[in-house]
Parts: structure tokens; C-alpha cells; sequence
């Protein structure tokens, strides 16, 4: 072979590499991005994400490269996912969500995991402790059980003549026991407490939450809270368009629903969130160990109110409820 020849083969299976592998220069570190959603779901999340890596002067395509591995709303794919990023020998993953970094966590004691979620990481088994995590993983959480205790007043202020909510969650978690012994038992104290029954419609599917909002209207529960998860994140149009067509009052674990067209909001700051999920694993590139990074708890949180939607339902928002809004869209 001519010695342009060959030049020309070599060029030609260059060009034909993946961006990714081309992406991997030696001294390049690489994050793995493991998601059961998809990138237009993430894509705010994302912006925060890099924005937190930037403040620990890591900037994708400089001296950072992320590979991208989207379970686009199958759970189940997480595994195999993991698996590849693990057999790439990724610097860190990062998981978003209590599965994605429990898969992680079954796959590797060596590759540090930063995860992100909205369970209690202790419970679901992937740290020792929040202040010392011990092992590989450490992260950024917002305790769903806190906010939804917190929910669920706020509902009931909105609706104080209300007897039955209910409570739309994980249907599939990662740690199906710590749902029973402590999450359920803990919501049904805080719905003692103020005076209403509550009952718990579990859903993973678009299908489960159709059959969901059908037990509703059946049973005319009085209003809905939407747990602060990825999962339900993802299926928000869905979620809202039963809503409105059954009229049921429904509030939800972040201000993108409530400024989709949502009643009320309330949760952890996902902007912040994310951004301190950036910072950690920037910690970790430049040597910091998860074991020595407590978890860091959300908060900053906020309450929304969408006035559009309240009038719509019939409903009038009581000033006290307004005074507490920290933002009322009109």
C-alpha cells in the first residue's frame, strides 16, 4: 500500500470513531451520567449540573468529558447501563436518582459515586451515615418524607374542609421495605395528626398513573400529593392533564409543575440542587473521597401557587396560604 493510501485509511477510521472515544484524550477526566430519564427531561437539571462542575473549574469538552447513559423511562435498563460505564472506567459516576445509584453501587467499591435523590440514602442502604457515607457513594439529597409532610399541610390549609388524600408514589423503589416500615407509616401520622385519612396509590407506569387518577374520582378524594421524584417528573403532562380533566387539586414536589399549570408546589430547590451536585463531583475529580464528603441536605425550598389553576378548580385560596407563597402566579 502507497504510503497516501494508507494515510487515507488511517484518516477515514479516525473520522468513523465515536465523539466519545475521541473525546477521552489522555489527562481528559470522564464523568459517567447514569439517568433512568431522557436528555430533554434532564435538560435544566443538566445546566445547573455543569454550572456546579464549573465553579470546581471543569468545563465539558476542556478538561472534561461526560458519557451519557439514559434509561429513557425504563428503570430496568439501569443495570446494564451501569455496567457499561463501570467496564469504561468512567473518573466518577454520576447518578441521578436512588436507582441509578444503587445499580451503580452494586457494580462497583471503586469507582466514587455522587448521586442525587430524594430518599433517605441511609435507608435505602447506599451509605453508612449522612455526616460520614463511608465507602464510594456520598451525594445530594431532598428527604421526600420531610416535604410531604410538609405537603400535605399545606393542602389541607388550602382545603381545610377535606377528609381523604391520597399520595401518588414510587412504584418502583429502590428499597420497597423502608417504604413500609417508615415512609407510609410516618405519612399516615401527619395526616392523623391534622384530621384527614390518607391512602397511597404506588405507579410506575403511564398506565398505573391512569388507573390511579380513575381510583380518585371513584372514591372523590379530596386532593393528591405527587411525590418529589424524577420518575414523576418525568410523566409531568401526563400527570397535569388528569388533573385538570378530573378536577382533582393536586400539589406537586416542584415549581416547574406549578408553573406548567399546577395548583400548588412545594420541594427543595432543584436549581440549587443540582448545582451542588456539580460541586461534589468536582470535589471528587480533584481527589476528595466520598467517604470523607458528608451528605449534603437540601435547604433551600419553596412554595408555589398558581392562582390560574386555583380559580379554575373552583377554589379560593385563603390569604394566610398566599402570605406563605414565595412566588403566587397569576
Amino acid at each position: 500500500m502507497r504510503r497516501r493510501d494508507f494515510i487515507k485509511v488511517i484518516g477515514g477510521a479516525a473520522a468513523s470513531w465515536p465523539l466519545a472515544a475521541r473525546a477521552q484524550q489522555p489527562g481528559l477526566h470522564v464523568i459517567g451520567f447514569l439517568s433512568p430519564s431522557s436528555p430533554a427531561e434532564r435538560a435544566g437539571d443538566l445546566q445547573h449540573f455543569r454550572k456546579g462542575l464549573s465553579e470546581m473549574g471543569y468545563v465539558e469538552g476542556r478538561n472534561v468529558a461526560i458519557e451519557f447513559r439514559w434509561g429513557q423511562n425504563d428503570a430496568r435498563r439501569l443495570p446494564e447501563l451501569a455496567a457499561d460505564l463501570v467496564r469504561r472506567r468512567v473518573a466518577v459516576i454520576a447518578a441521578a436518582g436512588g436507582n441509578a445509584a444503587g445499580a451503580a453501587k452494586a457494580l462497583t467499591s471503586t469507582i466514587p459515586i455522587v448521586f442525587g435523590t430524594a430518599f433517605d440514602p441511609v435507608e435505602a442502604g447506599l451509605v453508612a451515615s449522612l455526616n460520614r457515607p463511608g465507602g464510594n457513594l456520598t451525594g445530594v439529597v431532598s428527604l421526600v418524607d420531610e416535604i410531604e409532610r410538609k405537603q400535605l399541610g399545606l393542602l389541607h390549609e388550602l382545603l381545610p374542609r377535606a377528609t381523604r388524600f391520597a399520595v401518588l408514589w414510587n412504584g418502583r423503589p429502590a428499597r420497597p421495605d423502608t417504604y413500609i416500615r417508615d415512609y407510609i407509616p410516618n405519612l399516615q401520622a401527619a395526616a392523623q395528626s391534622i384530621g384527614v385519612e390518607v391512602e397511597f396509590y404506588q405507579a410506575g407506569t403511564n398506565a398505573e398513573i391512569d388507573a390511579t387518577f380513575a381510583d380518585l374520582v371513584q372514591k372523590r378524594t379530596d386532593g393528591l400529593v405527587v411525590e418529589s421524584l424524577f420518575l414523576f417528573r418525568d410523566r409531568r403532562t401526563q400527570i397535569l392533564t388528569l388533573a385538570a380533566r378530573h378536577a382533582i387539586p393536586v400539589i406537586y414536589g416542584g415549581r416547574a409543575d406549578a408553573e406548567a399549570g399546577g395548583l400548588m408546589s412545594y420541594g427543595a430547590n432543584a436549581t440549587d440542587n443540582s448545582r451542588q451536585w456539580g460541586i461534589y463531583v468536582g470535589r471528587v475529580l480533584k481527589g476528595e473521597k466520598p467517604a470523607d464528603l458528608p451528605i449534603i441536605r437540601a435547604t433551600r425550598f419553596e412554595f408555589l401557587i398558581n392562582l390560574q389553576t386555583a380559580k379554575t378548580l373552583g377554589i379560593d385560596v385563603p390569604p394566610t396560604l398566599l402570605a406563605l407563597a414565595d412566588e403566587v402566579i397569576e
